[in-house]
Parts: C-alpha cells; sequence; structure tokens
C-alpha cells in the first residue's frame, strides 16, 4: 500500500505565532484522523524548530530547499545533515518556482535528491509543465524528462525515499486547476516512467500539487494514481488545511 500524504508548503510565509497557532491546531486535529494519512509541515527553514516543537511528534516537518553539498563556503545553503539535525524528514526537491525563478537545473535537482536519500531523508520531487509547454502537446513529455533527469541517482535501496509531487505550473497561485480526470492522467503517466526506468512504480507515492483546496480535494485524492497533495495557500489556513487532510479516502 503506497504511503498517503498531504504536505503543507507554505512558501515565503509564516510567523512564530503561525507555527504555534496553525500546528497546534493541526495537531490537535490529526489526533481523530482515521483515513492514515501523513501530514507534513513545510515551513521557511527559520520556522524550521518551531514547527518541530509544536508538531510533538504528531507530524512531520520538511524544509522547502536543501543545497546539494555536504558542506561548505556556500553561504545562504542548508544542508541534507542540517535539516536531518533539526528534526525533519521531508524535503521539496525542484519546486518549480526554484526552477523558474533560481534557475534550478534537472542536474541540480539530481545532486539534492542524491544528498537527501543518502541521508535517510525523504525527498519530495516535483514536476510539471508550464501552459505553454501543455498548449503545445509536451506536458507528458517534459514531466517525464523531470522524472527521468531527476531521479537519475537514485539506488534501488533508496526508492522508499522517493515521493514524486506533480505540479502543473499553469495551476500554482492561479486559482485554475487541473481537473481530476486530467491529473490523474499525468499521474499514471508518470507511473509508467517509474517502471521504465526500473523504480518501484506501484509503491511510489504520487502528490498532486496545483491549487488544491477543501472543495476539490475529495475528487482528486479518489484517483487511483493520486495518493496525497503538496498544498500551497490552502496549507495556511488551519482549517481548510485539516479539511483537505480529512478528504483523503480511507483504505486506499
Amino acid at each position: 500500500m503506497r504511503r498517503k500524504i498531504v504536505a503543507g508548503n507554505w512558501k515565503m510565509n509564516g510567523s512564530k505565532d503561525l507555527a504555534e497557532k496553525l500546528v497546534g491546531y493541526v495537531r490537535s486535529e490529526s489526533e481523530s484522523l482515521d483515513n492514515g494519512v501523513e501530514v507534513v509541515i513545510i515551513p521557511p527553514a527559520i520556522y524550521v524548530r518551531d514547527v518541530v516543537e509544536q508538531a510533538a511528534d504528531t507530524l512531520a516537518v520538511g524544509v522547502q530547499n536543501v543545497g546539494q553539498w555536504q558542506s561548505g563556503a556556500f553561504t545562504g545553503e542548508i544542508s541534507a545533515e542540517m535539516v536531518k539535525d533539526q528534526g525533519c524528514t521531508f524535503a521539496l526537491v525542484g519546486h518549480s518556482e526554484r526552477r523558474q525563478i533560481f534557475g534550478e537545473s534537472d542536474d541540480m535537482v539530481a545532486a539534492k535528491v542524491e544528498r537527501l536519500v543518502s541521508c535517510g531523508l525523504t525527498a519530495v520531487v516535483c514536476v510539471g509543465e508550464t501552459l505553454e509547454e501543455r498548449e503545445a502537446g509536451r506536458a507528458e513529455a517534459v514531466v517525464a524528462a523531470q522524472v527521468k533527469h531527476g531521479l537519475a541517482s537514485v539506488a534501488a535501496d533508496q526508492w522508499s525515499r522517493i515521493v514524486v509531487a506533480y505540479e502543473p505550473v499553469w495551476a500554482i497561485g492561479t486559482g485554475k486547476t487541473a481537473t481530476a480526470e486530467d491529473a490523474q492522467t499525468m499521474h499514471a503517466s508518470i507511473r509508467k516512467v517509474l517502471a521504465g526506468i526500473g523504480a518501484p512504480a506501484e509503491s511510489i507515492s504520487l502528490l498532486y500539487g496545483g491549487s488544491v483546496k477543501a472543495d476539490n480535494a475529495a475528487a482528486l485524492f479518489a484517483e487511483p494514481d493520486i495518493d496525497g497533495g503538496l498544498i500551497g495557500g490552502a496549507s495556511l489556513k488551519d482549517k481548510d488545511f485539516v479539511s483537505i487532510c480529512r478528504s483523503m479516502p480511507a483504505g486506499t
């Protein structure tokens, strides 16, 4: 059975007050969840310690980015080892904003994935196409190339530390979302790509990350190849985020 995961990516938002109140609320509500979902909070790095303390071993905590190096003169970077030392178990890699705004390449993504899984952390590897690429009929080819390049360094015994998040770039922060059927089609395509590179495709969790909200989460999570969500804006609203977590069907 694949892991069911709902991860909240705060992006460059948050405060100590949010860490205390929102995470405390999500933690208390998550104790009544009976659908087996793993709830992950991914704050800006500066608030990781606050979130870890509030999560109290009930929620998982992750970071939004890591450096591809173990240590050294890389001002502003944090390493996978540091992430683990702070009590985190997840890390995003290759988010579309990292690729588009900061020029993160597939080679950089692969190097970061290698560092994370070598440290025993779960890498949430983000892939997705732009509107231009989708309209040109290249969506599946673009995503397939990102999957293949980003996971090129994963060894046979490391696949349990890999999660793939499909985030159509055109649906992030725009209020637009792919239909559940469109998202399922891409997720099924990703699973075929994983099988083609020798990964245990049926056991790898695939998350959808394109403007998931309380009112569309259930339809998305009902699809056979969608194992959860990477949530942006809605993860900053405590009740909405918990509602999304509750939308995961049990026993899937």
